[in-house]
């Protein structure tokens, strides 16, 4: 913004959510934005600068996404290992994200999968102290933090399907504001479209924090094509499809992947997951 604003001095407000204490609820989303969105909406701040795969499939009422600037690759990476097939049986990988046990059991039931939470270095430290054999991070989170050398293989996104809004920044004001004319020069068309694809096929399927749910799309030019998992948390089953439909309605495509999922019996399965998460 500051570049293209040059008479502009944004100031930089720092909040500790609930996200960043240890104690946080792994299962409830809105964790890491819930304060962040309390100051805006008290109006302490003007834009909330949200990592866009956090934000909850709604947002409280009188917020909206005014911008979404140009992504950062939404894969996710595994870390301490060239790949999945060079990990030992029995492997201990971990992560505490549903979305990805649900992948890595699906691909290989044989591997061990160990809860792993805290920041990017608390992460890696623990892998590097021998609490797991290797690791899944989003590889952007890696990116951004300087720690792309810690990536022992991107996962294909094809196969090992993205968090909804992985990779993406979403730039949260109060309904009716306008500082657009400030955000303008960081919208990216493609960004935008691709996250409300995702976001599009997330709620169409009725998924929470506990609900394996992938959703990634892909856009190119006027065309944008969308694809979706869903499984249970020990990847025993699970539903994958995906849909090509026009960028200019890129919300009704992630929509319609979600009535088809649906159809197939995507709910039936997340229901199922959400309830043996409650057991």
């Amino acid at each position: 913004m500051k570049d293209a604003h040059p008479g502009i001095e944004p100031e930089l407000v720092h909040i500790t959510t609930s996200g960043d204490r240890p104690s946080s609820d792994p299962g409830d989303k809105s964790r890491f934005v819930k304060e962040i969105e309390e100051a805006l909406l008290a109006g302490d701040v003007d834009v909330a600068v949200h990592s866009a795969k956090d934000l909850p499939g709604e947002l409280p009422a009188g917020l909206h996404i005014a911008c979404v600037p140009a992504g950062e690759d939404p894969r996710d990476a595994l870390v301490g290992a060239g790949s999945l097939d060079a990990l030992p049986t029995g492997a201990r990988v971990g992560t505490s994200s549903l979305r990805r046990r649900s992948l890595l059991l699906a691909l290989r039931a044989d591997i061990e999968i160990v809860p792993l939470r805290g920041n990017v270095d608390t992460r890696l430290r623990k892998l590097a102290d021998g609490e797991c054999d290797a690791a899944v991070l989003a590889l952007a989170g890696l990116r951004r933090l300087g720690r792309e050398d810690a990536v022992g293989a991107p996962l294909d996104a094809d196969t090992f399907v993205p968090a909804p809004g992985q990779g993406l920044l979403a730039l949260e004001i109060r309904v009716g504001d306008e500082p657009l004319r400030l955000l303008e020069p960081l919208a990216d068309a493609a960004a935008r479209a691709r996250l409300d694809a995702e976001r599009a096929t997330v709620e169409g399927l009725g998924a929470t924090c506990n609900t394996p749910v992938g959703a990634h799309a892909l856009v190119t030019g006027g065309h944008i094509e969308v694809h979706a998992y869903a499984g249970l948390p020990d990847g025993s089953e699970w539903i994958t499809d995906r849909l090509a439909g026009d960028t200019a309605d890129a919300a009704g495509a992630g929509a319609e992947l979600a009535r088809r999922m649906l159809a197939a019996g995507a709910g039936e399965l997340l229901a199922r997951a959400a309830g043996t998460l409650a057991q």
